[in-house]
């Protein structure tokens, strides 16, 4: 007899799963096998493999990596022109809300083992629990401004809470990269360790935290999810309206 885990984990090309006897779910972004991207397929996806994720009981901790030599770096869309329509522009802004908030009501803990650059979707890794990164990675926000899109899909809100309001205005407005150490010295991430040793690491987190009683290792990632969990759905309205208006303009022009 199938589980929901034998049939949702088969559903998601670009979304490889993966899971121990002892609860653990590895979860890796790929696009045929190498770095993820983000597609007309791959954006909505995610949405629904968290929403997947969260429902299934049995998972009792995530490890979220990718493939290849960077975490996310790149966009593919068939039709990018049809993003900047009323229509396209709605579908963006639904796959956006609900991407964060099925992240974000997965009730176990999650690890993220960066495994390489992220300059698209940074907050995905961010807003892990313990935010492993290989001394190969780095970080930019290459989608939104000074790629000519507000950051308005969370994004701010994340960087601001991981950098603070200053220093997050710096980093998206002038396309700032940060190394790896650069990262943990800011506090976006909580570790570096050598890329051949990246989930070995992550690994070695998530066994521990499988460990813990059931409604403790819950709970504490409600708890600690929750402030941001608010502001984010405070935030994340009024921003996708606006970048979303910024988004039809650029069909006018």
């Amino acid at each position: 007899m199938n589980t929901p885990f034998d049939v949702y984990s088969q559903q998601y090309p670009n979304i490889r799963m993966e899971r121990s006897p002892e609860g653990v779910l590895l979860v890796t972004l790929h696009e045929e096998g190498g770095p993820f991207l983000i597609t007309e397929r791959s954006h909505p996806d995610l949405s629904y493999a968290f929403e997947d994720i969260g429902a299934d009981r049995d998972n009792k901790v995530v490890i979220l990596t990718g493939a290849g030599e960077a975490f996310c770096t790149g966009a593919r869309f068939a039709d990018p022109a049809a993003l900047t329509t009323p229509q396209g522009v709605a579908t963006l802004d639904w796959e956006a809300r609900q991407l964060i908030t099925n992240y974000l009501n997965i009730e176990v803990p999650v690890v993220a083992a960066i495994n390489g650059p992220v300059t698209l979707h940074s907050d995905i890794p961010l807003l892990a629990d313990i935010v492993l990164a290989a001394d190969t990675a780095t970080f930019q926000d290459g989608g939104h401004f000074t790629g000519g899109l507000v950051p308005g899909d969370g994004i701010y809100t994340v960087w601001s809470a991981v950098l603070g309001p200053s220093r997050a205005k710096y980093f998206l407005l002038t396309g700032q990269t940060l190394s790896a150490a650069e990262a943990l010295q800011v506090g976006a991430v909580n570790e570096v360790v050598p890329r051949a040793a990246l989930l070995d690491r992550a690994w070695e987190h998530a066994n521990r935290l499988a460990q813990l009683p059931n409604l403790v290792r819950r709970y504490t990632r409600v708890i600690v999810t929750q402030r941001l969990k608010s502001q984010l759905q405070a935030d994340m309205g009024y921003g996708l309206a606006l970048e979303g208006l910024a988004l039809e303009s650029l069909a006018a022009n």
